[in-house]
């Protein structure tokens, strides 16, 4: 209900009472006490999850429309206000803090009352005039936030990683391979325990790290197919009270159809309103992710460490100046901005886990910190992993001098000649090299362990880098 109080305010009433709301905005008096209750954090909804919202309001009125549980007039109308917000209009008017009302309930209503207001304007009417279309009853009809929230964070959390994720991940992984490839031939010293290890090569340390991105990619593919089933049509407690027969199976079919994304209802509504174990694997998945990017990250910190006193097996492409009080200084910003990134990642993700375990009897009301985390998870991740491909990883270059001779100087290469002879043997040999600096090629050859030919062949750095091909017949016991 409203009342014009002047030109610049209108008059709302809930049943709390009434209040000036400005002229200009979208929102309504719900969202108005939610502002004055939570000034907590200053986070805005993110904008997938706005999306995600939008997309279910239109789906539901859609589909109440075709049932007659709502005028068709109105129906169109709430139908094109999505639309024009999803296309970025009033984007604006989505203000309630992330940290607010248990289960979303204030973000929720913030949704509800842009869409009510803006379809009021499309047919004509004043802000405010909720007897004509109502927050609650046509933009709401047969819902709930303890059905619809649970669905926008999937819907919000397939959009995030197909439209940030995913490509990330793929453009990643391409380009690593890409590296693998134009290092393949240069052979480095490999390091185990931050010791001298036997000789690998660069390109398989880079070939390597797109298949642990790949592996990760097809985890997460598999435990999103958890977020493709919705508990939408459950309304307030799982039972489907106040819905038409058959609006549970035609709304997750039409917003499949906006998606186009395969969905299906959920078989059991009330699992699906309690249970946030989906986020959980989501999150999970992502998190795994960030935990070997991390390692990723720290290994082309050593590996372009120096100039002069590290590795500086690698040069990463200077992006900015590093110091503000050493000139010349460049240092491996991208693959710092990375490890913070992803230590965020796994905070959310320990946050996500303390929430879904916080549920009571038919609800979950800690849904608006696990939207926020997760789909903020995956975005921040998508976006870091897009930076440091392009920033990073696209314009590395390989040291092939710095990389040979650490591995013609380790130690390691003796591992080599332990089936020529002996592990004691080869032990001996490395000590003294160590000792007097003699190479293990000339303490070999002085105590007559082998013939030059004989080392020629057995310390063929080419050849002891290279990975064994896996065959079947590898696999055949005689």
């Amino acid at each position: 209900m409203t009342q014009q109080a002047d030109s610049q305010f209108r008059i709302e009433r809930d049943s709390m009472g009434d209040r000036q709301i400005a002229s200009n905005v979208y929102y309504g008096i719900q969202t108005l006490r939610a502002i004055e209750n939570f000034p907590i954090s200053g986070l805005k909804p993110l904008s997938t999850y706005v999306d995600a919202g939008l997309l279910i309001k239109k789906a539901t009125a859609i589909v109440n429309g075709e049932l007659g549980c709502i005028p068709q007039d109105i129906s169109q109308a709430i139908v094109q206000a999505s639309e024009e917000i999803l296309a970025g209009k009033l984007r604006d008017q989505f203000v309630v803090d992330v940290y607010q009302a248990g289960a979303g309930t204030s973000h929720h209503m913030n949704v509800n009352e842009v869409l009510a207001n803006r379809a009021l304007e499309i047919l004509g009417d004043e802000k405010g005039n909720y007897k004509r279309v109502s927050p609650n009853d046509h933009v709401n009809y047969g819902q709930s936030t303890n059905d619809v929230i649970p669905t926008a964070i999937r819907i919000g959390g397939l959009l995030a990683l197909t439209h940030t994720l995913h490509p990330a991940l793929d453009k990643a992984i391409a380009s690593l391979e890409a590296k693998a490839v134009e290092f393949q031939d240069i052979v480095k010293s490999g390091r185990t325990h931050l010791q001298d290890a036997v000789p690998v090569r660069l390109g398989e340390n880079f070939r390597a790290w797109a298949y642990i991105l790949a592996e990760h990619q097809n985890r997460i593919y598999t435990a999103s197919g958890d977020l493709m089933v919705l508990g939408l049509g459950g309304s307030a407690a799982g039972t489907g009270m106040n819905t038409h027969p058959h609006y549970r199976a035609r709304v997750v079919e039409v917003l499949a159809e906006l998606l186009n994304t395969p969905l299906e209802p959920a078989p059991h509504l009330m699992a699906a309103m309690q249970s946030m174990a989906p986020f959980v694997n989501v999150s999970g998945a992502v998190r795994n992710l960030a935990q070997d990017l991390v390692k990723i990250s720290h290994d082309l910190r050593l590996m372009d460490s120096g100039p002069k006193t590290g590795f500086k097996e690698i040069q990463l492409p200077p992006v900015q100046p590093g110091s503000s009080i050493m000139p010349g200084k460049y240092n491996p910003v991208m693959a710092e901005m990375t490890s913070m990134v992803c230590f965020q990642v796994m905070g959310y993700d320990n946050a996500i886990a303390l929430a879904a375990q916080a549920g009571q009897l038919e609800l979950n009301v800690m849904m608006p910190l696990i939207a926020y985390n997760l789909i903020q998870s995956i975005e921040i991740l998508g976006n870091t992993i897009a930076a440091l491909t392009e920033r990073c990883i696209k314009g590395i270059t390989a040291n092939q001098e710095r990389c040979l001779a650490y591995a013609e100087g380790s130690l390691a290469l003796v591992t080599a000649l332990n089936p020529h002879i002996g592990y004691l043997n080869a032990a001996a040999v490395a000590k003294e090299s160590l000792e007097t600096g003699k190479s293990l090629r000339q303490i070999v050859l002085e105590k007559g362990l082998m013939s030059e030919a004989e080392l020629a062949t057995v310390l063929n750095l080419e050849q002891m880098s290279g990975i064994l091909p896996l065959t079947p017949e590898a696999d055949k016991v005689d």
